[in-house]
């Protein structure tokens, strides 16, 4: 196991535009393990699929305490690095959003995911002053700790469709500025506007895939430095879980559970040291 320190620096040396990090993203420490074996080189968390799997709603409704034990147990799970999608902070002011990522890096993570979304106020955005602050807030507690956590910045102009590219450039361009290392603008797949953005945001540019979006080696081409596929995973997970149920209580059979991971697999998994 390498220092806090040598997995930050490992993790930001990862963002390479035009070779993008590939993160299969988890939610709890078996998820974790199972992308940490297929050969992942560093775990994500999804915001959604952790506070599912701890039975809360996504969007900023669970509470710090246990986010952050969730984050602690993922990374104990893993020898890569660990970077933690902490929502909107889990705070109202930036003092807030400041001791969460003390805590993220109290249980040894070295990224974060921080969302610009409102779900309290009269915008669906934080205006960018506020978010400004609270990236500032993110940046200085990470700085005060010494250890150069990768600070994403989520941007949600175009999560709900449409989207503004020129509102999306001016709120890169600010939070950058306000000192987050990377820019993530799920909801937007068209190529002409991602090689916008990764020729003008002077920072490695994140883009949420999934079905309908270009592949990687599309989204390489763009200058794209960071793929990751979001809540999708725990998604198809708990899909999977829905189908067996119905079908076992409706028809009978177990089709819906065929081509399984093997137990001893997974089992192997779980008790290595």
């Amino acid at each position: 196991m390498t220092s806090h320190l040598d997995r930050a620096v490992l993790f930001r040396s990862l963002h390479v535009p035009g070779e993008p990090l590939l993160l299969p993203n988890a939610w709890d420490a078996a998820s974790a393990r199972v992308v940490e074996a297929a050969g992942a080189p560093a775990v994500a968390t999804t915001s959604a699929g952790v506070a599912w799997s701890l039975g809360a709603p996504d969007g900023d409704r669970l509470g710090r305490d246990l986010a952050l034990a969730l984050v602690a147990r993922v990374v104990a799970a893993v020898d890569v690095p660990v970077s933690a999608d902490v929502e909107g902070g889990y705070a109202d002011d930036p003092e807030g959003v400041a001791e969460t990522v003390r805590g993220v890096l109290g249980a040894g993570a070295v990224g974060v995911n921080l969302e610009d979304a409102d779900r309290t106020g009269p915008a669906p955005l934080r205006p960018v002053e506020d978010q400004v602050a609270r990236l500032a807030a993110a940046r200085a507690a990470a700085d005060e700790a010494g250890i150069p956590l990768f600070v994403n910045a989520r941007i949600d102009t175009f999560l709900g469709g449409g989207g503004d590219l020129g509102e999306t450039l001016e709120r890169a361009a600010a939070y950058v500025e306000a000192g987050a290392d990377g820019v993530f603008v799920p909801g937007l797949t068209d190529l002409a506007a991602i090689a916008a953005l990764t020729g003008k945001v002077r920072a490695p540019l994140n883009v949420l895939a999934g079905p309908g979006a270009p592949d990687v080696a599309a989204l390489a081409a763009e200058g794209v430095a960071r793929i990751s596929l979001g809540s999708a995973i725990a998604e198809a997970a708990y899909t999977v879980a829905r189908r067996a149920a119905v079908e076992l209580l409706g028809a009978g059979t177990y089709t819906a559970v065929a081509g399984a991971l093997p137990y001893p697999e997974l089992n192997q998994l779980m008790t290595r040291s």
